[in-house]
């Protein structure tokens, strides 16, 4: 007996497959979902187990491979990888530059920010969670501006900071609720203002849009305080900003930085960041007290950034006692 066209074997078959189907789909987590899976790898990042956070990532990779959300943030741990591999750890400045122009790292940090604008970009042309794949696409950028701008590539990261503000403004027209954009936004309306003399010729060559320091700090301080995925590294941005000579702020970027002591402990870059603001400002015994106990921390280190941290912790006590045997 056939039934509109499929003899009983086939239909049991056909309804088999459509079940599968469906069950597989079900079982594609959502990006809320996805997002409460990220945010133990978050605190780890920013508690310095790198190598813990990245495999939480790519457990978010695994659950969804379409989802750009899991590769983004598994770049956002190579970069401070590679920021602890290569930055100047003891200055609390924003322009932490580096030397080298290129390290082992960097070929994976580039993968996986393609990886995720390409799913970005496929997601926005089906018309699948288009604001927050424009968030993702421009979180991306981001990522990218931060590592050419830690290696003092002007025109590098002014394309990226571009395409940045680009989709992420797209994003916020969209959704107004994705207060993760406004940490972005906000370092490129700060330093496009703050940054003069360079703006002044990028803006002829590339077009470059003008931005707004008090704006920039307003949308930091709005990641800060309501982001969801930004709201850690939005204060280490805003400490540092304000730690800079356009702001001489010390105080509240202390605050920022003791705040992410308190949250993310483990860490010994916070208080490495927090003797050092006190050096600037001339507290000499919370500052010696600070590196050394840096240094202490990490003579039996963890990890890649405890080593970077040690390093850092025994040249700025070095630089300060050039007489004495720091060990």
């Amino acid at each position: 007996m056939k039934l509109q066209g499929l003899s009983r074997g086939n239909l049991a078959v056909a309804l088999a497959l459509a079940l599968a189907t469906g069950a597989a789909a079900a079982q594609v987590p959502s990006d809320e979902a996805l997002r409460a899976e990220a945010r133990p790898g978050l605190k780890r990042m920013m508690d310095g187990d790198l190598e813990g956070a990245m495999g939480i990532f790519r457990e978010i990779q695994k659950a969804d491979a379409q989802s750009p959300l899991g590769y983004l943030l598994e770049a956002d741990a190579v970069w401070w990888r590679i920021y602890y591999s290569t930055a100047n750890l003891v200055d609390p400045d924003v322009f932490a530059a580096t030397d080298l122009p290129t390290t082992q790292y960097d070929g994976h940090f580039d993968d996986l920010l393609n990886v995720a604008l390409n799913k970005c970009h496929a997601r926005i042309r089906a018309n699948q969670d288009v604001a927050r794949s424009y968030l993702y696409q421009g979180m991306a950028y981001a990522l990218r501006a931060r590592l050419t701008g830690l290696r003092d590539q002007d025109l590098p990261t002014a394309r990226a900071g571009k395409k940045m503000r680009t989709a992420l403004l797209k994003a916020v027209e969209l959704d107004p609720s994705l207060t993760d954009a406004y940490l972005g936004l906000g370092i490129y309306n700060y330093f496009v203002d703050t940054l003069s003399a360079i703006v002044k010729l990028l803006r002829w060559f590339i077009g470059l849009p003008g931005g707004s320091r008090m704006e920039g700090l307003r949308q930091m301080e709005l990641a800060a305080q309501k982001g969801d995925l930004t709201p850690a590294e939005a204060k280490f941005y805003l400490a540092k900003d304000y730690s800079r000579p356009a702001e001489r702020q010390f105080d509240r970027s202390i605050r920022l930085f003791q705040e992410l002591e308190r949250d993310y402990p483990n860490s010994p870059f916070w208080p490495m960041m927090i003797a050092s603001l006190h050096c600037r400002m001339g507290h000499t015994e919370p500052c010696e007290t600070g590196y050394r106990s840096v240094l202490e921390r990490t003579a039996h280190p963890k990890n890649d950034a405890d080593q970077a941290l040690h390093r850092s912790a025994r040249h700025a006590l070095q630089h300060r006692h050039p007489d004495e045997n720091i060990e």
